[in-house]
Protein backbone atom coordinates (compact mmCIF):
# COMPACT_ATOMS: atom_id res chain seq x y z
CA UNK A 1 0.00 0.00 0.00
CA UNK A 2 1.19 3.50 -0.88
CA UNK A 3 0.21 5.96 1.85
CA UNK A 4 0.39 8.98 -0.44
CA UNK A 5 -1.98 7.31 -2.90
CA UNK A 6 -4.36 6.43 -0.05
CA UNK A 7 -4.39 10.03 1.18
CA UNK A 8 -5.01 11.45 -2.29
CA UNK A 9 -7.87 9.07 -3.11
CA UNK A 10 -9.41 9.72 0.31
CA UNK A 11 -9.24 13.48 -0.22
CA UNK A 12 -10.65 13.03 -3.72
CA UNK A 13 -13.59 11.08 -2.30
CA UNK A 14 -14.33 13.98 0.05
CA UNK A 15 -14.06 16.40 -2.88
CA UNK A 16 -16.61 14.44 -4.92
CA UNK A 17 -18.92 14.46 -1.89
CA UNK A 18 -18.45 18.25 -1.82
CA UNK A 19 -19.60 18.36 -5.46
CA UNK A 20 -22.94 16.85 -4.49
CA UNK A 21 -23.49 18.10 -0.95
CA UNK A 22 -23.51 21.08 -0.95
CA UNK A 23 -22.34 21.85 -4.53
CA UNK A 24 -24.99 20.31 -6.77
CA UNK A 25 -27.74 20.92 -4.20
CA UNK A 26 -26.95 24.65 -4.20
CA UNK A 27 -26.46 24.83 -7.97
CA UNK A 28 -29.83 23.20 -8.62
CA UNK A 29 -31.50 24.92 -5.68
CA UNK A 30 -30.73 28.37 -7.03
CA UNK A 31 -31.99 27.49 -10.50
CA UNK A 32 -35.53 26.46 -9.49
CA UNK A 33 -38.30 28.74 -8.27
CA UNK A 34 -38.24 29.65 -4.58
CA UNK A 35 -41.25 27.46 -3.80
CA UNK A 36 -39.28 24.34 -4.80
CA UNK A 37 -35.80 24.98 -3.43
CA UNK A 38 -36.09 22.58 -0.49
CA UNK A 39 -37.68 19.95 -2.70
CA UNK A 40 -34.81 19.80 -5.15
CA UNK A 41 -32.23 19.95 -2.35
CA UNK A 42 -34.02 17.08 -0.56
CA UNK A 43 -34.03 15.04 -3.76
CA UNK A 44 -30.27 15.52 -4.19
CA UNK A 45 -29.40 14.78 -0.56
CA UNK A 46 -31.63 11.73 -0.07
CA UNK A 47 -30.84 10.27 -3.50
CA UNK A 48 -27.13 10.42 -2.76
CA UNK A 49 -27.59 8.72 0.63
CA UNK A 50 -29.78 5.98 -0.88
CA UNK A 51 -27.21 5.23 -3.58
CA UNK A 52 -24.37 4.92 -1.06
CA UNK A 53 -26.31 2.27 0.87
CA UNK A 54 -27.23 0.32 -2.28
CA UNK A 55 -23.63 0.58 -3.49
CA UNK A 56 -22.48 -1.05 -0.25
CA UNK A 57 -25.14 -3.76 -0.46
CA UNK A 58 -24.66 -4.85 -4.07
CA UNK A 59 -23.77 -1.98 -6.41
CA UNK A 60 -20.00 -2.16 -6.13
CA UNK A 61 -19.96 -5.93 -6.53
CA UNK A 62 -22.11 -5.86 -9.66
CA UNK A 63 -20.11 -3.00 -11.16
CA UNK A 64 -16.50 -3.91 -10.42
CA UNK A 65 -16.09 -7.57 -9.55
CA UNK A 66 -15.40 -10.09 -12.31
CA UNK A 67 -18.46 -11.24 -14.20
CA UNK A 68 -19.88 -11.17 -17.70
CA UNK A 69 -19.91 -8.39 -20.30
CA UNK A 70 -22.73 -6.47 -18.58
CA UNK A 71 -22.62 -7.21 -14.85
CA UNK A 72 -20.05 -8.22 -12.29
CA UNK A 73 -20.47 -11.05 -9.82
CA UNK A 74 -21.64 -11.35 -6.22
CA UNK A 75 -18.28 -11.80 -4.53
CA UNK A 76 -18.27 -8.30 -3.04
CA UNK A 77 -21.85 -8.10 -1.72
CA UNK A 78 -21.80 -5.90 1.41
CA UNK A 79 -18.06 -5.47 0.66
CA UNK A 80 -17.47 -9.11 1.53
CA UNK A 81 -13.84 -10.23 1.30
CA UNK A 82 -12.40 -6.71 1.25
CA UNK A 83 -11.12 -6.69 4.81
CA UNK A 84 -10.66 -8.58 8.06
CA UNK A 85 -10.95 -5.85 10.65
CA UNK A 86 -10.02 -8.17 13.53
CA UNK A 87 -6.65 -9.00 11.96
CA UNK A 88 -6.22 -5.54 10.38
CA UNK A 89 -5.85 -6.97 6.87
CA UNK A 90 -7.29 -5.21 3.83
CA UNK A 91 -7.39 -6.32 0.21
CA UNK A 92 -5.67 -3.91 -2.15
CA UNK A 93 -6.89 -2.37 -5.39
CA UNK A 94 -3.66 -1.27 -7.00
CA UNK A 95 -1.75 0.63 -4.33
CA UNK A 96 -4.74 1.52 -2.11
CA UNK A 97 -7.17 -0.52 -0.02
CA UNK A 98 -10.05 -1.82 -2.12
CA UNK A 99 -12.32 -0.29 0.51
CA UNK A 100 -11.00 3.16 -0.47
CA UNK A 101 -11.50 2.48 -4.17
CA UNK A 102 -15.05 1.30 -3.51
CA UNK A 103 -15.78 4.42 -1.45
CA UNK A 104 -14.44 6.66 -4.20
CA UNK A 105 -16.59 4.92 -6.80
CA UNK A 106 -19.63 5.14 -4.52
CA UNK A 107 -19.54 8.93 -4.78
CA UNK A 108 -19.51 8.66 -8.60
CA UNK A 109 -22.64 6.53 -8.53
CA UNK A 110 -24.24 8.99 -6.12
CA UNK A 111 -23.60 12.12 -8.15
CA UNK A 112 -24.73 10.47 -11.39
CA UNK A 113 -28.14 9.70 -9.93
CA UNK A 114 -28.36 13.15 -8.33
CA UNK A 115 -27.65 14.85 -11.67
CA UNK A 116 -30.80 13.32 -13.20
CA UNK A 117 -32.97 15.26 -10.74
CA UNK A 118 -32.51 18.43 -12.80
CA UNK A 119 -34.47 16.91 -15.67
CA UNK A 120 -37.73 16.57 -13.75
CA UNK A 121 -37.34 19.18 -11.02
CA UNK A 122 -40.44 20.90 -9.64
CA UNK A 123 -43.04 18.29 -10.63
CA UNK A 124 -42.17 14.76 -9.47
CA UNK A 125 -43.25 12.92 -6.33
CA UNK A 126 -40.57 12.34 -3.72
CA UNK A 127 -41.59 8.68 -3.39
CA UNK A 128 -41.31 8.22 -7.16
CA UNK A 129 -37.80 9.68 -7.11
CA UNK A 130 -36.62 7.09 -4.59
CA UNK A 131 -38.13 4.11 -6.43
CA UNK A 132 -36.86 5.32 -9.78
CA UNK A 133 -33.33 5.94 -8.50
CA UNK A 134 -33.03 2.49 -6.96
CA UNK A 135 -34.07 0.83 -10.22
CA UNK A 136 -32.01 3.14 -12.44
CA UNK A 137 -28.84 2.68 -10.39
CA UNK A 138 -29.22 -1.09 -10.59
CA UNK A 139 -29.99 -1.46 -14.26
CA UNK A 140 -28.39 1.58 -15.92
CA UNK A 141 -25.50 3.00 -13.92
CA UNK A 142 -24.09 -0.29 -12.70
CA UNK A 143 -23.99 -2.12 -16.07
CA UNK A 144 -22.63 0.94 -17.91
CA UNK A 145 -19.89 1.36 -15.29
CA UNK A 146 -19.10 -2.35 -15.59
CA UNK A 147 -19.11 -2.31 -19.40
CA UNK A 148 -16.63 0.57 -19.61
CA UNK A 149 -14.51 0.45 -16.44
CA UNK A 150 -14.41 -3.18 -15.35
CA UNK A 151 -11.78 -5.52 -16.75
CA UNK A 152 -14.50 -7.96 -17.87
CA UNK A 153 -16.88 -5.33 -19.29
CA UNK A 154 -18.10 -5.23 -22.87
CA UNK A 155 -16.22 -2.01 -23.76
CA UNK A 156 -13.28 -2.33 -21.39
CA UNK A 157 -10.09 -0.99 -22.99
CA UNK A 158 -11.93 0.21 -26.09
CA UNK A 159 -13.72 3.44 -25.21
CA UNK A 160 -11.55 6.03 -23.45
CA UNK A 161 -13.37 7.46 -20.45
CA UNK A 162 -10.95 8.67 -17.81
CA UNK A 163 -13.41 9.94 -15.19
CA UNK A 164 -16.94 9.34 -16.47
CA UNK A 165 -17.88 11.32 -19.57
CA UNK A 166 -20.00 8.40 -20.75
CA UNK A 167 -20.56 6.51 -17.50
CA UNK A 168 -21.66 9.60 -15.58
CA UNK A 169 -22.64 12.47 -17.87
CA UNK A 170 -24.14 10.86 -20.99
CA UNK A 171 -25.86 8.29 -18.79
CA UNK A 172 -27.41 10.99 -16.58
CA UNK A 173 -28.15 13.31 -19.50
CA UNK A 174 -30.09 10.72 -21.49
CA UNK A 175 -32.01 9.65 -18.38
CA UNK A 176 -32.99 13.26 -17.65
CA UNK A 177 -34.17 13.80 -21.24
CA UNK A 178 -36.28 10.63 -21.32
CA UNK A 179 -37.76 11.50 -17.93
CA UNK A 180 -38.59 15.03 -19.08
CA UNK A 181 -40.54 13.61 -22.01
CA UNK A 182 -42.35 11.02 -19.92
CA UNK A 183 -43.32 13.27 -17.02
CA UNK A 184 -44.24 16.19 -19.26
CA UNK A 185 -43.52 19.91 -18.93
CA UNK A 186 -44.10 22.01 -15.82
CA UNK A 187 -47.43 23.79 -15.62
CA UNK A 188 -47.12 27.04 -17.55
CA UNK A 189 -43.89 26.01 -19.28
CA UNK A 190 -43.37 28.18 -22.35
CA UNK A 191 -46.16 30.52 -21.30
CA UNK A 192 -44.86 32.07 -18.10
CA UNK A 193 -41.45 33.04 -16.78
CA UNK A 194 -39.61 30.37 -14.80
CA UNK A 195 -36.45 32.25 -13.93
CA UNK A 196 -33.84 31.01 -11.43
CA UNK A 197 -34.76 32.46 -8.06
CA UNK A 198 -31.24 32.81 -6.60
CA UNK A 199 -28.27 33.12 -8.94
CA UNK A 200 -25.98 33.90 -6.02
CA UNK A 201 -26.68 30.40 -4.70
CA UNK A 202 -26.21 28.92 -8.17
CA UNK A 203 -22.83 30.62 -8.53
CA UNK A 204 -21.75 29.30 -5.13
CA UNK A 205 -22.83 25.82 -6.15
CA UNK A 206 -20.92 26.08 -9.43
CA UNK A 207 -17.79 27.14 -7.55
CA UNK A 208 -18.11 24.14 -5.23
CA UNK A 209 -18.58 21.89 -8.25
CA UNK A 210 -15.36 23.19 -9.79
CA UNK A 211 -13.41 22.68 -6.57
CA UNK A 212 -14.83 19.21 -6.07
CA UNK A 213 -14.19 18.26 -9.69
CA UNK A 214 -10.46 18.14 -9.03
CA UNK A 215 -11.19 15.09 -6.90
CA UNK A 216 -13.52 13.73 -9.56
CA UNK A 217 -10.95 14.02 -12.37
CA UNK A 218 -7.51 13.99 -10.76
CA UNK A 219 -8.68 11.44 -8.21
CA UNK A 220 -9.45 9.06 -11.08
CA UNK A 221 -5.71 8.55 -11.49
CA UNK A 222 -6.14 6.55 -8.26
CA UNK A 223 -2.86 7.75 -6.87
CA UNK A 224 -0.56 10.67 -6.18
CA UNK A 225 1.21 10.44 -9.54
CA UNK A 226 1.97 12.31 -12.75
CA UNK A 227 -1.35 11.38 -14.36
CA UNK A 228 -3.14 13.02 -11.43
CA UNK A 229 -1.03 16.14 -11.96
CA UNK A 230 -1.98 16.19 -15.66
CA UNK A 231 -5.68 15.66 -14.93
CA UNK A 232 -5.56 18.36 -12.25
CA UNK A 233 -4.16 21.04 -14.55
CA UNK A 234 -6.36 20.02 -17.48
CA UNK A 235 -9.41 20.43 -15.23
CA UNK A 236 -8.26 23.94 -14.34
CA UNK A 237 -7.44 24.97 -17.90
CA UNK A 238 -10.38 23.44 -19.79
CA UNK A 239 -12.90 24.95 -17.40
CA UNK A 240 -11.35 28.39 -17.69
CA UNK A 241 -11.47 28.14 -21.46
CA UNK A 242 -15.10 27.03 -21.36
CA UNK A 243 -16.12 30.00 -19.20
CA UNK A 244 -14.51 32.49 -21.58
CA UNK A 245 -16.01 30.77 -24.65
CA UNK A 246 -19.55 30.77 -23.22
CA UNK A 247 -19.39 34.37 -22.01
CA UNK A 248 -18.05 35.71 -25.31
CA UNK A 249 -20.52 33.75 -27.41
CA UNK A 250 -23.47 34.72 -25.22
CA UNK A 251 -22.33 38.35 -25.20
CA UNK A 252 -22.28 38.29 -28.99
CA UNK A 253 -25.65 36.52 -29.29
CA UNK A 254 -27.68 38.21 -26.55
CA UNK A 255 -25.86 41.46 -25.87
CA UNK A 256 -25.01 40.66 -22.24
CA UNK A 257 -22.40 38.43 -20.56
CA UNK A 258 -24.46 36.84 -17.79
CA UNK A 259 -23.32 35.23 -14.55
CA UNK A 260 -25.58 32.27 -15.25
CA UNK A 261 -23.82 31.87 -18.59
CA UNK A 262 -20.40 31.95 -16.95
CA UNK A 263 -21.48 29.37 -14.37
CA UNK A 264 -23.04 27.19 -17.09
CA UNK A 265 -19.83 27.47 -19.11
CA UNK A 266 -17.84 26.28 -16.11
CA UNK A 267 -20.00 23.18 -15.72
CA UNK A 268 -19.85 22.53 -19.48
CA UNK A 269 -16.07 22.68 -19.44
CA UNK A 270 -15.89 20.38 -16.44
CA UNK A 271 -18.15 17.86 -18.18
CA UNK A 272 -16.17 18.07 -21.42
CA UNK A 273 -12.78 17.47 -19.83
CA UNK A 274 -14.01 14.60 -17.63
CA UNK A 275 -13.41 11.77 -20.14
CA UNK A 276 -10.16 13.35 -21.29
CA UNK A 277 -8.58 14.68 -18.08
CA UNK A 278 -5.65 12.29 -17.80
CA UNK A 279 -5.60 11.27 -21.46
CA UNK A 280 -4.81 14.52 -23.33
CA UNK A 281 -2.23 17.28 -23.16
CA UNK A 282 -3.02 20.80 -21.89
CA UNK A 283 -3.43 22.25 -25.40
CA UNK A 284 -5.99 19.55 -26.19
CA UNK A 285 -7.72 20.24 -22.87
CA UNK A 286 -8.07 23.94 -23.70
CA UNK A 287 -9.60 23.16 -27.10
CA UNK A 288 -11.95 20.64 -25.50
CA UNK A 289 -13.06 23.29 -23.01
CA UNK A 290 -13.75 25.84 -25.76
CA UNK A 291 -15.54 23.43 -28.08
CA UNK A 292 -17.65 21.74 -25.41
CA UNK A 293 -18.79 25.09 -24.07
CA UNK A 294 -19.98 26.30 -27.46
CA UNK A 295 -21.84 23.07 -28.18
CA UNK A 296 -23.49 23.17 -24.75
CA UNK A 297 -24.55 26.78 -25.31
CA UNK A 298 -26.33 25.52 -28.40
CA UNK A 299 -27.60 22.55 -26.41
CA UNK A 300 -29.47 24.67 -23.86
CA UNK A 301 -30.86 27.01 -26.53
CA UNK A 302 -31.27 25.74 -30.10
CA UNK A 303 -31.24 22.01 -29.39
CA UNK A 304 -33.60 22.37 -26.45
CA UNK A 305 -36.14 24.12 -28.68
CA UNK A 306 -35.79 21.38 -31.29
CA UNK A 307 -36.29 18.61 -28.74
CA UNK A 308 -39.31 20.34 -27.15
CA UNK A 309 -38.67 18.77 -23.77
CA UNK A 310 -38.88 20.57 -20.43
CA UNK A 311 -35.51 19.40 -19.18
CA UNK A 312 -35.88 21.84 -16.29
CA UNK A 313 -32.23 22.46 -15.43
CA UNK A 314 -30.66 21.52 -18.79
CA UNK A 315 -29.16 18.22 -17.74
CA UNK A 316 -29.07 16.86 -21.29
CA UNK A 317 -28.07 20.19 -22.82
CA UNK A 318 -24.95 20.37 -20.65
CA UNK A 319 -24.16 16.90 -19.31
CA UNK A 320 -25.44 14.91 -22.28
CA UNK A 321 -24.11 17.19 -25.01
CA UNK A 322 -20.93 17.95 -23.05
CA UNK A 323 -20.24 14.29 -22.45
CA UNK A 324 -20.67 13.50 -26.14
CA UNK A 325 -18.44 16.32 -27.38
CA UNK A 326 -15.79 15.74 -24.72
CA UNK A 327 -15.76 12.00 -25.35
CA UNK A 328 -15.36 12.36 -29.12
CA UNK A 329 -12.61 14.95 -28.73
CA UNK A 330 -10.84 12.64 -26.29
CA UNK A 331 -10.48 10.17 -29.14
CA UNK A 332 -8.75 12.90 -31.16
CA UNK A 333 -6.47 14.64 -28.67
CA UNK A 334 -5.34 11.42 -27.03
CA UNK A 335 -2.99 11.03 -30.02
CA UNK A 336 0.70 11.69 -29.35
CA UNK A 337 1.14 13.92 -32.44
CA UNK A 338 -1.55 16.21 -30.91
CA UNK A 339 0.10 16.31 -27.49
CA UNK A 340 -1.66 13.34 -25.89
CA UNK A 341 -0.11 10.28 -24.22
CA UNK A 342 -1.95 7.54 -26.12
CA UNK A 343 -2.48 6.91 -29.84
CA UNK A 344 0.77 6.60 -31.75
CA UNK A 345 -0.29 8.19 -35.04
CA UNK A 346 -2.94 10.53 -36.42
CA UNK A 347 -4.11 7.62 -38.56
CA UNK A 348 -5.31 5.85 -35.40
CA UNK A 349 -7.75 8.66 -34.59
CA UNK A 350 -10.74 7.68 -36.80
CA UNK A 351 -10.92 4.18 -35.33
CA UNK A 352 -10.66 5.51 -31.77
CA UNK A 353 -13.36 8.11 -32.42
CA UNK A 354 -15.60 5.32 -33.70
CA UNK A 355 -14.95 3.33 -30.51
CA UNK A 356 -15.87 6.42 -28.50
CA UNK A 357 -19.10 6.83 -30.46
CA UNK A 358 -19.93 3.15 -30.18
CA UNK A 359 -19.69 3.32 -26.39
CA UNK A 360 -21.92 6.40 -26.34
CA UNK A 361 -24.57 4.85 -28.57
CA UNK A 362 -24.70 1.66 -26.50
CA UNK A 363 -24.92 3.69 -23.30
CA UNK A 364 -27.64 6.01 -24.66
CA UNK A 365 -29.81 3.16 -25.91
CA UNK A 366 -29.38 1.09 -22.75
CA UNK A 367 -30.05 4.09 -20.51
CA UNK A 368 -33.14 5.22 -22.44
CA UNK A 369 -34.76 1.79 -22.20
CA UNK A 370 -33.98 1.41 -18.50
CA UNK A 371 -35.20 4.93 -17.72
CA UNK A 372 -38.51 4.32 -19.50
CA UNK A 373 -39.13 1.05 -17.65
CA UNK A 374 -37.96 2.41 -14.29
CA UNK A 375 -40.32 5.38 -14.48
CA UNK A 376 -43.23 3.13 -15.46
CA UNK A 377 -42.54 0.89 -12.45
CA UNK A 378 -42.11 3.90 -10.15
CA UNK A 379 -45.45 5.24 -11.33
CA UNK A 380 -47.22 1.93 -10.65
CA UNK A 381 -45.73 1.63 -7.16
CA UNK A 382 -46.37 5.23 -6.10
CA UNK A 383 -49.71 5.98 -7.71
CA UNK A 384 -48.23 8.09 -10.49
CA UNK A 385 -44.89 9.81 -10.76
CA UNK A 386 -46.18 13.36 -11.05
CA UNK A 387 -47.57 15.52 -8.26
CA UNK A 388 -51.11 16.86 -8.35
CA UNK A 389 -51.66 20.13 -10.21
CA UNK A 390 -52.62 22.07 -7.08
CA UNK A 391 -49.48 20.84 -5.31
CA UNK A 392 -47.32 21.85 -8.26
CA UNK A 393 -48.85 25.32 -8.36
CA UNK A 394 -48.38 25.84 -4.62
CA UNK A 395 -44.86 24.42 -4.64
CA UNK A 396 -43.40 21.12 -3.48
CA UNK A 397 -41.70 22.57 -0.42
CA UNK A 398 -44.99 23.12 1.38
CA UNK A 399 -47.11 20.38 -0.15
CA UNK A 400 -44.59 17.51 -0.05
CA UNK A 401 -42.06 18.47 2.63
CA UNK A 402 -44.10 20.66 4.96
CA UNK A 403 -41.55 23.43 5.15
CA UNK A 404 -40.45 26.64 3.44
CA UNK A 405 -37.08 27.80 2.23
CA UNK A 406 -37.92 31.45 2.79
CA UNK A 407 -40.22 33.35 5.14
CA UNK A 408 -40.99 36.80 3.79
Amino acid sequence: MDKADLVWVSISTILVLLMVIPGLAMFYGGLVRSKNILSVMSHVLVTFALVIILWFAYGYSLAFSDGNAFFGGLSRLFFSGMYDIGNDTFELSGSIPELSFAAFQATFAGITCALIIGGFAERIKFSAVLVFMAIWLTFSYIPVAHMIWSSTGLLSGAALDFAGGTVVHINAGVAALVAAYMIGPRLGYGKEAMQPHNLTMTMTGAALLWVGWFGFNAGSALGANTQAALAFFNTLLATSGAIIAWVLAEWKMKGNPSLLGAASGAVAGLVGITPAAGLVGPAGALIIGFMTSLFCLWGVNGLKRLLRADDSLDVFGIHGVGGIVGGLLTGIFNAKPLGGPGLETVGDIPWQVWLQLEGMLITAAWCAIVTFIALKIAGLLTGGIRVEKDAERQGLDITHHGEQGYHF
